[in-house]
């Protein structure tokens, strides 16, 4: 039975349709060249969809390794059982690092005493350290400064409590500055220059456009892909390699509407009475708000689908409880559910339009749905 149902009990909840997720991954995977490696990223609970549940599918779907936030993301896979490469994307606090180490992680290093602590502690534990660094090229973030990153590059091959398996960087500006992202794909080509040829033929080496139109191209080293939101169904920017391919929305969002009444003209909705109505209004009362991961910024301003049309946000998204005006939809009743994000009857709600309303980005759209907000996983192939 669907979740969007009305014998569903939940007052708000998601719903993950897992077949789309191997769909997604067989067309990304399908559209890569056969040596390069397919890094899933599942960071910040697999944005938002769930990290067991999806990282589990996405293994199954054929994806090479996992990429991670940090250790304790990393721990839950582990403790689900699953044995694959795991990468650390953040840098990893020094009490953190013999967990790391126990877990088998692969660590990312972004300064040198980052590198000479995780040393000092594999040599003395008798254990081998997987490593990546990361070179910062412009980002400003983690990563070691790109002038800095020859003597990271020279004592990680002294150590040989080491097993050097990446290097990767971020590239900041990809969508919308082309030169600037030159300037960082330079100095990274440069850099793999300083690291022996039968050293850098065993490393992944990748970078957040990875999928971009010149990372493949067969005079460029790069041979893994980190691959996030189009996974989960989201489509690459216009500029990508895989721009041609159409992801499956993964994630919907829907809630119930919990009291349906009629208010006068002249009537101020909600906190700070932001929003007064103009004539005689229908309005239902959705059990789901700020505290759920309706940002405030889209009141006024956003809808919800309710009988499969849309009905306005009226005034300001509480904790708890939004208003949306449906005195032009018939029959509302309390219980109908109004879809948040996704499909509902002939009409869609996007990513994209949920984030022109909410002053937000997809990734954070995705990753600011709450714990509260009932996870259900569809397995039926639709």
């Amino acid at each position: 039975m669907s979740a969007s149902s009305n014998s569903f009990a939940a007052r708000a909840w998601v719903e993950i349709d897992l077949p789309a997720i191997d769909r997604n991954v067989g067309r990304i995977k399908q559209s890569l060249p056969h040596h390069v490696r397919y890094v899933a990223v599942v960071k910040a609970n697999a944005y938002g969809h769930g990290m067991p549940e999806v990282a589990t599918r996405l293994l199954q779907a054929g994806v090479d390794c996992f990429a991670v936030a940090n250790v304790a993301e990393a721990a839950v896979l582990r403790e689900i059982g699953h044995d694959a490469d795991i990468l650390l994307l953040s840098p990893t606090l020094p009490g953190e690092l013999p967990r790391a180490l126990a877990l088998g992680l692969d660590v990312t290093l972004n300064s040198l005493a980052e590198a000479q602590a995780l040393a000092s502690l594999a040599t003395a534990s008798g254990r081998t350290a997987k490593v990546h660094i990361k070179v910062d090229t412009g980002m400003g973030r983690s990563g070691v400064w790109h002038t800095q990153a020859a003597e990271l590059f020279a004592f990680v091959q002294s150590v040989k409590a080491f097993e050097w398996r990446g290097v990767y960087t971020h590239f900041s500006d990809a969508d919308t500055d082309a030169g600037y992202t030159a300037g960082q794909r330079k100095i990274f080509l440069g850099l793999l220059e300083l690291i022996p040829a039968s050293v850098r033929a065993g490393l992944l080496v990748h970078a957040d456009n990875s999928a971009g139109l010149e990372s493949f191209s067969a005079s460029a080293p790069f041979n893994a892909v980190r691959v996030g939101l189009m996974q989960y169904g989201l489509p690459p920017s216009a500029g990508s390699f895989l721009a041609s391919l159409r992801p499956e929305p993964v994630l919907s969002f829907h809630a119930r509407v919990v009291l349906v009444k009629d208010l006068p003209a002249g009537t101020a909705v909600s906190y700070n009475r932001t929003k007064t109505l103009t004539r005689p209004t229908r309005v239902a009362i959705v059990a789901v708000g700020y505290g759920d991961g309706v940002p405030t910024a889209a009141s006024n301003r956003g809808q919800f689908l309710v009988r499969g049309m849309r009905c306005p946000i009226l005034g300001r998204v509480t904790m708890d409880q939004t208003i949306v005006d449906v005195t032009d939809v018939p029959a509302v009743a309390v219980g109908d559910i109004a879809t948040i994000l996704g499909a509902q009857g002939a009409d869609r709600i996007t990513v994209a339009e949920f984030c022109a309303w909410s002053d937000c980005i997809p990734w954070e759209a995705l990753c600011t749905l709450t714990q509260r907000v009932q996870r259900v996983y569809r397995t039926d192939r639709t």
